[in-house]
């Protein structure tokens, strides 16, 4: 599969893109909401669990040691889960991006070793291909770990019967890239013209939120997406991001 060409893309006229900006206000507005309804249960988890820490602490059984790790993988992942949701609600409300130096190929490496379960479960293989001298870029890790998760569940879900995955990295021209290419059953062209529009899915009982929110993170990275795929044939993503 060749590296894909831009997304053709019509301009928007004025109404479009006031419908388009409301569009995004409202979603601010749930998201202000939502976060409030996650927040409270997320931190009656994490105080349980720091209480189970305390209660396993005190077992002298073989299997302490081990279960005290599988809580402790449990308490990252709530961590995880609230930082997200904060970058998540300052770029929804303000659109300000946490930006530091990074590495693409860790950042990605570390998303490999969370998500990797999940892959095994069902049934996908993931082949990682790092560009060794892969230049910094200036992102925004936990908004670009939301990135890699929706497009890794959307690999997940063109793959019911499991498949393969490759996240590659390269660079060229002062642009860093990531390739993120599946084997599942691919995109008909008139899906794939607007599965970046906000509240378009194919899915039943979808929200329609995963991929524009992608782009929104990407272009708010000064970045691209592109997307190159037939049915029948694979889906291949190329996210671009200036090196720093």
């Amino acid at each position: 599969m060749q590296r894909p060409s831009a997304v053709n893309e019509s301009p928007l006229s004025v109404a479009e893109r006031e419908k388009l900006e409301a569009q995004y206000s409202e979603i601010a507005t749930l998201a202000g909401g939502l976060a409030h309804e996650i927040k409270n249960p997320l931190s009656t988890m994490s105080m349980n669990l720091e209480l189970l820490t305390e209660d396993l602490e005190t077992l002298d059984v073989p299997s302490r040691h081990r279960m005290l790790k599988k809580v402790e993988s449990v308490q990252r992942e709530c961590k995880h889960l609230q930082e997200i949701l904060d970058a998540f609600l300052q770029f929804a409300r303000v659109g300000k991006l946490a930006l530091t130096t990074a590495n693409l190929n860790t950042l990605v490496s570390d998303f490999i070793d969370f998500f990797r379960p999940q892959a095994n479960e069902a049934g996908i293989e993931i082949s990682p291909h790092f560009d060794a001298d892969l230049p910094a870029v200036q992102i925004d890790p936990a908004l670009f770990r939301q990135v890699l998760m929706n497009l890794a569940l959307n690999v997940v879900q063109a793959m019911p019967d499991g498949g393969l995955i490759e996240l590659q990295t390269s660079h060229r021209d002062g642009t860093v890239y990531l390739d993120i290419i599946d084997n599942g059953k691919g995109i008909d062209e008139k899906v794939k013209s607007r599965m970046f529009d906000a509240f378009f899915s194919t899915k039943a009982g979808g929200s329609g939120l995963g991929l524009p929110t992608v782009k929104k993170i990407v272009d708010a990275h000064h970045g691209t997406i592109e997307c190159d795929s037939e049915p029948g044939r694979g889906t291949r993503f190329t996210i671009s991001f200036p090196v720093c």
